[in-house]
């Protein structure tokens, strides 16, 4: 791959029109996001987020970034935790995800300590020693240059702070993989078309997850990044896996 190229799925592309075609793919889902990841997990997602937000060990108090916060299941169970004196940033680099998670949190309850922002995980629009937490669930696989991205989470975080990612990995087991591959390919982007009108886009999740780094070769991106302790726990036999960092 040259250096002006990356991957948006399978495909080749303009480094530079990767985040304009990921952003159309959310524009495209944002409206049955939610329902369609009840479906695609058969609801396990919402027990992967709360093991992760356990790894996460936030506690009252502090401040957490959510990046690629869609429509805020994350920001949520992290507001539970941080509790009034605490701050939570909801963020996506997708107006239309960003809003819907806005409106429903609001709708929810959720407000208060709970703020929005649009912005570009490669380019956090921080300060330095910021965050006590900073989390990505499901969204660094769609990061056009990841390596940048947790240079500038790790500037974002606090001594003492920890990143924590939440990701589809790599399956373990020949057979599992297979059957993986089947459901991925052929069930989920029928799925896609008969509740989102959509199979194009979650034919792209399919081929984004198989191309974003296995458990081990993102750990030793954290570790390049600058992350210490990294460590990460594979979840339903590596369909995905929480990854966590500390920096000292």
């Amino acid at each position: 791959m040259t250096e002006d190229k990356t991957h948006f799925g399978f495909r080749d592309v303009p480094t530079g029109e990767k985040a304009k075609l990921v952003r159309e793919v959310f524009d495209s889902v944002a409206g049955k996001y939610d329902l369609m990841n009840d479906l695609m997990s058969m609801g396990i997602h919402r027990i992967w987020k709360r093991i992760a937000i356990q790894l996460s060990h936030v506690r009252h108090g502090e401040k957490v970034l959510d990046l690629a916060g869609g429509t805020g299941d994350m920001s949520a169970l992290f507001q539970k935790r941080v509790g009034s004196t605490g701050l939570v940033v909801l963020s996506d680099i997708n107006a239309a995800m960003l809003n819907r998670g806005r409106d429903r949190l609001i709708d929810e309850g959720v407000a208060g300590n709970v703020t929005y922002a649009q912005i570009d995980a490669e380019k956090l629009p921080f300060q330095d020693n910021q965050f006590d937490c900073v989390c990505i669930a499901f969204g660094l696989r769609n990061v056009t240059h990841k390596d940048e991205a947790l240079r500038s989470i790790y500037r974002a975080l606090k001594p003492g702070g920890r990143l924590i990612v939440l990701e589809f990995s790599e399956v373990q087991g020949e057979l599992l993989r297979k059957a993986y591959d089947l459901y991925s390919f052929k069930i989920l982007p029928t799925l896609g078309k008969l509740i989102a009108n959509d199979s194009e886009s979650y034919k792209y999740l399919a081929e984004s997850i198989r191309m974003h780094p296995n458990q081990e070769k993102l750990k030793n991106m954290m570790e390049s990044a600058g992350f210490e302790r990294c460590e990460y726990f594979n979840l339903t036999f590596g369909v995905v896996a929480v990854h966590r960092g500390y920096k000292f």
